[in-house]
């Protein structure tokens, strides 16, 4: 039986007072293993719905659940904790560490988590990079990596402390199209192997085609389509 992994219930967001509501009465729930696109134009609120489902930024008023667990009062300090063992962002743009290698790069959350040795993160790194087809590059740079192998790389960070779900702006949007599919092909079955559910917003209706459910973000509103 499935079961909410996030809700949001008649959540508002606006910047200031005289400002018109940039989200506005949005409700929003995902199940478990569950994967939903949000498609709308630049500026349509897509990376502010994100950042607030993810605990990156609050909401003026309404309430986030958390496997069922209202966490919008919930500290900063226990925010975090959330996101680091419970949530993965992937973004547009990479955010690699340059001076570190690809399977380093991807050892970085375990580490800061503290539940795995060195040796044990170095593991998990590398399975999660050979399943995205990067068991070549364990120890390359940034800088000698396609776009492609990068947002590969970001994705196995992404999933290392197994997330229970993935938030996701536009992961394949600095790719061409053939590479973003294939990268998006990716992301899709390492999510369907680990039952996570995901919300990814995108302009590519192409692949937005390929999730369980779409909703267009109008003048601060969510409809499904």
């Amino acid at each position: 039986m499935s079961h909410s992994i996030i809700s949001l219930e008649n959540v508002e967001k606006r910047y200031s007072k005289n400002d018109a509501s940039v989200l506005n009465n949005v409700f929003l729930s995902v199940e478990e293993s569950e994967f939903v696109a949000l498609i709308g134009p630049s500026g349509s609120g897509k990376s502010t719905l994100l950042h607030i489902a993810g605990l990156l930024d609050s909401q003026t008023s309404g309430s986030i659940f958390i496997e069922n667990k209202d966490v919008s009062k919930a500290s900063d300090n226990e925010k975090t904790a959330i996101r680091l063992s419970k949530i993965g962002f992937v973004y547009q743009y990479h955010h690699l560490l340059q001076e570190f290698s690809a399977i380093e790069n991807v050892m970085l959350p375990l580490l800061i988590k503290k539940v795995a040795s060195r040796k044990a993160a170095k593991e998990k790194a590398t399975d999660l990079l050979s399943s995205l087809n990067l068991q070549n590059k364990l120890n390359s740079f940034p800088s000698e990596l396609s776009g492609g192998q990068k947002q590969r790389i970001a994705i196995a960070r992404a999933l290392a402390n197994d997330p229970i779900l993935l938030l996701a702006d536009e992961p394949t949007g600095n790719l061409d199209p053939e590479t973003a599919s294939l990268v998006f092909d990716d992301l899709m079955r390492i999510m369907q192997q680990t039952k996570m559910s995901a919300i990814i917003a995108t302009h590519n209706y192409e692949l937005a085609a390929k999730m369980h459910r779409k909703f267009l973000i109008s003048e601060g509103r969510l409809l499904e389509q």
